[in-house]
Formats: C-alpha cells, sequence, structure tokens
C-alpha cells in the first residue's frame, strides 16, 4: 500500500514539474497569436483567432532571415572552433604527465569563476583598439569564454580511454595528429555533442556581448535584433513573442536532435 501511494504521489510530483516547465512555452505560443489588447486581457487565455499577423510583421520588421545567418555564422563557427580547441587541449593535458599542465589546467578551471561583467569593458576597448568587433570579434572571444568549460568536461571524458590505445597508434607510426583525428577524437562524440548543445544554446540566447561588440546593424545577431521591439515609450509584446517563438525553433530543433548524448556522456566522463 505504501509503495503504491509512493508511486502514485511521485508521478502526480512528476506531473506538476513538468507542467511547470512546459508553462513558460505555453504563454509565449499561446501570446504570440493574440493582437495587442487581446494580450493585455489575459495572459493565460486562449487566442479568440489565429492571429499571424503578429509572425509576419516581426519577420519583416527583424529582418529575420538576415539575422538568422548572422546568428548561424556566429554560433556554428564559435562552436567548432570551441569543440576542435577544447578537445586536443584537453586530450594532450591528460595524457601529459608533468606540473605544468595540471597548473594550466588549474588556471582553466580557475578562469571559469571570473564573471564577464567584471572585464567586459576593458575587453571591449582592448577588442576595439585591435579593430576586431563586430562579427570576427565575437567569434574571437566566443572561443575564448567557451574554452574553459569545454576543456573541463573533455579533461574528465578522456579520462575514460584506454592510453593504451595511443601507445598502439604510436607503434602503428601514427603521428600525434592522426592518433587525435582518428582515434581520440571519433571516441569523444558523446560530450562533443554535450559540449555543442551547452554552447549552442548560450551564444545563441547570448544578449550582453553582442550589444556591447556589435556596432553594424548589418551584423546583427537574432537577441540584439529583439531588443528594438522594447521601445523608450512603447513595447510591441505581440511581435516580440512572435519573434521569440522563431527564434527558439531553431535550437530547439538541434537540441531535440542531439539531447540524448547529454546525460551519457556526462556520466561516462564523471564516473571513470
Amino acid at each position: 500500500m505504501k509503495t503504491n501511494l509512493r508511486h502514485w504521489s511521485m508521478n502526480v510530483l512528476g506531473i506538476v514539474l513538468g507542467l511547470i516547465c512546459l508553462s513558460p512555452f505555453y504563454i509565449i505560443i499561446v501570446n504570440s497569436f493574440k493582437t495587442k489588447g487581446e494580450l493585455f486581457e489575459s495572459t493565460l487565455a486562449l487566442p479568440k483567432g489565429m492571429n499571424v499577423d503578429n509572425y509576419t510583421n516581426a519577420w519583416e520588421k527583424l529582418d529575420f532571415i538576415k539575422v538568422l545567418g548572422n546568428s548561424l555564422l556566429i554560433t556554428i563557427i564559435s562552436v567548432l572552433f570551441i569543440i576542435l580547441f577544447a578537445s586536443m587541449a584537453a586530450w594532450m593535458l591528460q595524457r601529459t604527465n608533468s606540473k605544468v599542465c595540471n597548473i594550466i589546467l588549474l588556471i582553466m578551471v580557475a578562469s571559469m569563476l571570473v564573471t564577464f561583467q567584471s572585464i567586459m569593458l576593458p575587453l571591449v576597448n582592448i577588442m576595439g583598439k585591435l579593430k576586431l568587433l563586430n562579427i570576427p570579434g565575437i567569434i574571437f572571444m566566443y572561443i575564448g569564454f567557451g574554452s574553459a568549460s569545454a576543456i573541463f568536461l573533455y579533461h574528465g571524458f578522456v579520462k575514460s580511454i584506454p592510453k593504451e590505445l595511443d601507445e598502439a597508434a604510436l607503434i602503428d607510426g601514427c603521428t600525434k595528429w592522426q592518433t587525435f583525428r582518428y582515434i581520440i577524437f571519433p571516441l569523444l562524440k558523446p560530450i562533443s555533442i554535450t559540449v555543442a548543445i551547452l554552447n549552442t544554446v548560450w551564444i545563441w540566447n547570448d544578449f550582453l556581448l553582442p550589444s556591447l561588440v556589435i556596432n553594424t546593424p548589418g551584423t546583427r545577431t537574432i537577441p540584439l535584433s529583439m531588443f528594438f521591439f522594447f521601445g523608450q515609450y512603447t513595447k510591441q509584446w505581440d511581435l516580440a513573442l512572435a519573434g521569440l517563438v522563431l527564434t527558439i525553433i531553431p535550437v530547439l530543433v538541434f537540441y531535440f536532435f542531439a539531447q540524448k548524448h547529454i546525460i551519457k556522456s556526462v556520466t561516462s566522463g564523471s564516473i571513470k
């Protein structure tokens, strides 16, 4: 009896928590089809009709194809380089048994504690003097900020890969690059997908860094363009919510295709 009651209570708790997690999506999607008048009447009620004008207007005002291309370019290049650099660095740091490598890893982990807000002004000032603003500069900074946590995750996962594989590759005449490219990196697929998901969500949704670095209208990202729905005297919530739905669709599609690898990779890297 107690077991059935506990099982029933856990199911109810899971349903309640699931509804709480899904409630923001309900609010965003439902209100994106409402007129401004309906939106201010009630945010929880269903729309009286399917008002797709919000989406067409948001698409035009955002110049969605252009800003989508900018966001995709920045996100894809940044994530690819983070995966490449961090995986190579973590592999060498883990395989090289020296105090220098331990110190470098410690510095990498310690740098994760430094908040961006504490260094953003001098960093942007330096990047401005080096003429590295807009898309090239923001990609460079995303790679720098994302590498520390990625190296930490890769380092834990590389420990589960036997060193004998490296030695066997060396005996077969493989160079360091060939060993990494053909043996080590394919084994890092689960953690690479985890790193890709975490950094994609962060870079795609980031507003603060683009607002400081991007100063050319043609290179704006989606979050930066969304800000222009909120003026000093008016706030276009109907268009903003429609634009938000358009914004989250690409990253949700990517996440649903890759999320099954997260728990597997994190568990493998932490246990072994």
